[in-house]
């Protein structure tokens, strides 16, 4: 297993630019905010955490239709589906690999784009915690539609149709949890508790769920 997690974290870092791209496209949507809404910085640290938690989550679907791409083409997808070991404990640690790869760096530049927004050091904080918390569900919901659209020439735009629903509870409670640690840090830990709840919920759902897809797509 542990094999297994630096070898897709070398492909998901090799694969298309990896985390440079997404971290790239993750500060292009953030910058282009402020030329949107105008010079107005209270309105900016208003809807900050809103547009870092949206930008992080536009970039996190940008290489999720990669995840299992690079094992069907050169053939390993096979070995997978028959070696010894369960295939959702296989998934489970690609998904890892994947998001340690991608949605890592997010969250750790996340800081930066956080000041971008002329947001104070508790919103910062806040975003780049439930950043960490929740971006992983993100992966593991994704994990299923990547599996759904392996077969599929073009399934990069269908992977990001299929998760972009399931993980709108994701950037709710997100972005409820950022605004509860500025308003008051008491309401904070409802919602971030239910991030919690939610990305455990998935790291179980989501790579079931991918077993069973790639298990029926390569039959």
């Amino acid at each position: 297993m542990i094999a297994l997690f630096l070898r897709d974290l070398k492909l998901s870092v090799r694969a298309g630019g990896g985390a440079l791209i997404g971290v790239l496209f993750f500060l292009t949507v953030v910058a282009v905010i402020p030329f949107g809404v105008g010079p107005d910085l209270n309105l900016l640290a208003r809807i900050g955490p809103a547009i870092v938690w949206i930008g992080a989550l536009l970039a996190a679907l940008l290489g999720l239709d990669r995840l299992f791409q690079a094992d069907r083409d050169d053939g390993s997808l096979d070995l997978l589906l028959m070696q010894e070991t369960p295939l959702v404990l296989t998934v489970f640690m690609k998904c890892l690999a994947h998001w340690v790869a991608t949605s890592l760096p997010l969250v750790i530049a996340s800081p930066l784009l956080g000041l971008f927004m002329n947001m104070d050091e508790v919103a910062i904080g806040a975003v780049m915690l439930t950043l960490l918390v929740g971006t992983p569900a993100i992966t593991f919901i994704g994990a299923a539609g990547a599996a759904v659209a392996v077969t599929l020439p073009r399934g990069g735009l269908l992977v990001s149709i299929l998760v972009l629903p399931l993980a709108i509870p994701v950037l709710i409670f997100g972005v409820s949890a950022s605004y509860a640690a500025v308003a008051d840090p008491a309401p904070f830990l409802p919602p971030f508790l239910f991030l919690i709840a939610i990305t455990l919920f998935f790291a179980v759902i989501g790579p079931l769920a991918a077993a069973l897809a790639l298990r029926t797509a390569t039959d």
